[in-house]
């Protein structure tokens, strides 16, 4: 039978794919690291426990039904008093949409704002933006970024392409890089905007930020969080926020996501993510909305839960700075935020023990995986090149045992190289 054009030309996920090779790999009963999935071991990273009592106590109190296509209002209110509190952000319960995790929400921006044809501008790597520019026929501008820039892009890597462009996908923390904007960098990415919009003539339509913020409550050290409406007021009728509870409060299966901007924005996007029937559970939501105003709560989990995440990171990164001090082709950039560390593993070229040439960041992974018994994701899974040897590490489903434990076994396997 024939199928759509976009379901035989749609990518599946690359990283689901690693995933699955180390599930099965892990069934078979080998010990892997797996630095792929951008998840936690909820084992090892479990939900605030105020939150699973009070989901616990939700469903016990019947609050079970449909919840409104918004959100329930009360949690609606408590996120509004949340950005106020954590960001200074000023945003009413009807600029305020509930939705099961994030994705529905960057899904609905797309739909809500972009016409096929439409072209879309998106740093590279990033995640999924080429896939939502396929699912909605946008035209999409994947701009390259570098290392020296930690991935993250300037106003230089983006000024030359939004001339008629709709929307400007960014991310901070990023995902898959754990950097983060500098207050300078995304200034001057803002006033970009500014002027390209003073530009346009009426009725033509403006150049909208979608701005993904899900990890900006896990920034570490000095590393502070920047958002394009507190640095620049003027852009708040045309940014559009993701947020929610998925990392912040390593409630990836909660499903609880929030995205926030102007009201007929977001008014338009309830209907839309109402179709997908995307709302988050109603007892979670109830759940939720009381966790939030328990600010003792909140900050106590975050306070653990950051040292535990940084402890994991520094490890990985102490362990490829001392492989690079020791002469191995490896980097590693310092970690900002999120759950995510950038490691470069630049043997492109060598041999293998069984005469394998290492071709390309998939040869690369497959490799470690063997030798190393360890799993990353390389940059290729987030828009760049098969030839660029960078790769996202996530250190949420991992131990710290398991993480100090892999160092060793990528010494070696390095080692093995011809």
């Amino acid at each position: 039978m024939s199928i759509s054009r976009l379901a035989q030309n749609l990518t599946g996920s690359e990283i689901i794919k690693i995933a699955g090779e180390i599930n099965e790999l892990k069934k078979q009963g080998q010990n892997i690291a797996n630095l792929t999935i951008g998840d936690f071991d909820s084992n090892i990273y479990p939900i605030p426990a105020e939150l699973k009592q009070a989901i616990v106590q939700s469903y016990d109190n019947n609050q079970t039904n449909y919840p409104p296509a918004d959100g329930v209002l009360d949690l609606r209110q408590s996120v509004s008093e949340f950005l106020k509190t954590r960001y200074g952000l000023e945003y009413a319960a009807n600029q305020i949409l509930i939705s099961g995790g994030s994705r529905p929400l960057i899904y609905g921006t797309y739909l809500t704002l972009v016409d096929p044809g439409d072209k879309v501008i998106f740093p590279a790597p990033s995640w999924n933006n080429n896939h939502y520019c396929d699912l909605t026929s946008a035209s999409g501008v994947m701009v390259q970024t570098h290392a020296d820039n930690n991935f993250m892009p300037t106003a230089d890597d983006i000024r030359p392409h939004v001339k008629g462009a709709t929307m400007l996908a960014l991310c901070s923390p990023l995902n898959p890089t754990g950097t983060m904007f500098r207050k300078s960098d995304l200034e001057a990415i803002c006033d970009v905007v500014i002027e390209e919009n003073k530009s346009r003539k009426a009725g033509e339509k403006p150049l909208y930020i979608l701005y993904d913020q899900i990890y900006s409550q896990l920034t570490f050290g000095d590393f502070e969080h920047y958002d394009p409406v507190s640095l620049r007021p003027e852009l708040k009728d045309y940014v559009v926020f993701i947020d929610g509870s998925s990392k912040c409060f390593a409630a990836t299966g909660v499903r609880v996501g929030w995205g926030f901007g102007p009201a007929h924005i977001i008014d338009n996007m309830k209907a839309i993510v109402g179709h997908m029937g995307a709302w988050a559970p109603k007892a979670e939501q109830v759940a939720m909305a009381g966790f939030l105003r328990n600010a003792a709560a909140v900050d106590n989990f975050l306070d653990n839960f950051k040292q535990r995440i940084r402890k994991s990171l520094d490890a990985l990164y102490t362990g490829f700075q001392q492989l690079k001090s020791e002469g191995f082709p490896v980097n590693a950039i310092e970690p900002m935020g999120a759950i995510y560390l950038t490691v470069q593993i630049d043997i492109k070229g060598k041999t293998t023990p069984d005469g394998k040439v290492l071709n390309d960041s998939a040869d690369i992974n497959s490799y470690l995986i063997k030798e190393a018994k360890g799993a990353l994701v390389p940059f290729s899974a987030f828009g760049t090149g098969h030839d660029l040897t960078w790769f996202r590490a996530s250190v949420g489903a991992c131990s710290l045992a398991d993480i100090e434990a892999m160092i060793p076994r990528v010494r070696e396997a390095l080692a093995k190289l011809k």
